[in-house]
């Protein structure tokens, strides 16, 4: 365990942060463009920043997941905390800025997506694509709680001990048997 939340608190990293926050800026601005001026040219960087900060969560996930895989030997590691920074595993300020990143890009993501469900009368739109980049939070999430979030230890459970309960003999377990 790294310490008291308070320790954290003062020593949060801040880079994934960071970094959640400006891929966001740059998702709202290049998919607002996009969705407002809808030439070729917004629609196409609309496209690659979606699919560069889509790639960017899948190997932060796939990156987060795998220390947490490692850390959960020692830690007790849910889900919910893991992605949702559930149960103080993060100080107050990372996770509401990550979460309100996160609900950001869901909102930006579905808001563009919906403002141009057609391209000249067909149906679909580049800017679908934006609604892969909630996995850049979620994946930054992931990792930021797996490498600096607070768990509570793993309860070891000995597998040497003998269990008194446990009938070890025929004659025993004839004896706890319902039917003897």
């Amino acid at each position: 365990m790294m310490g008291s939340m308070h320790d954290v608190e003062d020593a949060a990293p801040t880079g994934i942060v960071r970094l959640d926050v400006v891929g966001t800026v740059l998702f709202a601005v290049s998919g607002v463009l996009a969705a407002v001026v809808f030439d070729d040219t917004f629609r196409v960087v609309g496209v690659v920043v979606a699919l560069a900060l889509f790639a960017i969560g899948v190997f932060a996930f796939l990156s987060g997941y795998w220390t947490a895989v490692q850390r959960s030997r020692e830690d007790d590691i849910a889900v919910a905390q893991l992605y949702f920074f559930g149960g103080g595993t993060a100080p107050a300020s990372v996770k509401r800025t990550m979460l309100l990143v996160l609900a950001a890009q869901v909102v930006i993501a579905l808001g563009t997506a919906i403002a141009r469900s057609s391209t000249d009368g067909r149906p679909g739109s580049t800017l679908a694509f934006g609604i892969l980049v909630p996995m850049f939070g979620l994946g930054l999430n992931g990792l930021w709680c797996a490498r600096y979030g607070e768990f509570r230890p793993r309860v070891r459970v000995d597998s040497t001990a003998s269990d008194d309960s446990v009938p070890t003999s025929d004659d025993e377990m004839e004896q706890n048997s319902p039917h003897g």
